[in-house]
């Protein structure tokens, strides 16, 4: 199984270092030297990890064959892609692979059916699910412990407990001129 763990960034300095944009909870393992990553697009892969190093907060990778800044920024916006056994879950108990996530069921708390989820869409702040409606319509999860209460991989559902208006049209406006 094939998991994106990282996008290239921009070239960094004159030796063919890049910027990357970590999307894995274990870089240590899938970002060392010697990794050897597919990308997105395919042409411009596979990438041997030569060397990597944390530069001001973000991590640095350099490959091997990219030698300079011009070929460094050819790799700009590349998804680094892993391969994963289907069968390896996560160190901690309340981590998932999107593998996992992917086609649960999505409930609320009271057991009344949302929908499926068909994507998750990795954002700075926060993951979402993105879930399709049994009408065919989408809406948006946070993946956010208040809101997503229990993942249960043996049932394949998720429990939601939605504020209102997240799946509704039941959101409460409150206005400070109500109150005058």
């Amino acid at each position: 199984m094939q998991l994106v763990v990282a996008r290239i960034g921009r070239a960094h300095g004159i030796k063919g270092e890049v910027t990357v944009e970590v999307r894995t909870d274990e870089p240590e393992l899938r970002l060392a030297p010697g990794a050897v990553l597919a990308t997105d697009p395919a042409s411009t892969g596979p990438l041997t990890i030569e060397t990597g190093r944390v530069h001001s907060g973000r991590l640095l990778l350099r490959f091997e064959g990219v030698k300079d800044r011009t070929a460094a920024e050819a790799l700009r916006n590349t998804l680094l892609i892993a391969e994963v056994d289907p069968e390896e879950l996560p160190d901690e108990e309340d981590e998932y692979y999107d593998h996992q996530l992917i086609d649960l069921d999505v409930v609320t708390k009271d057991g009344v059916e949302v929908g499926r989820i068909t994507e998750i869409s990795h954002l700075p702040s926060q993951d979402l699910f993105i879930v399709e409606r049994p009408d065919g319509s989408e809406v948006m999860i946070p993946f956010v412990e208040e809101i997503v209460t229990e993942i249960d991989l043996e049932e394949q559902r998720a429990v939601i407990d939605p504020p209102a208006g997240l799946i509704d049209d039941r959101a409460e406006i409150a206005s400070s001129r109500d109150e005058a």
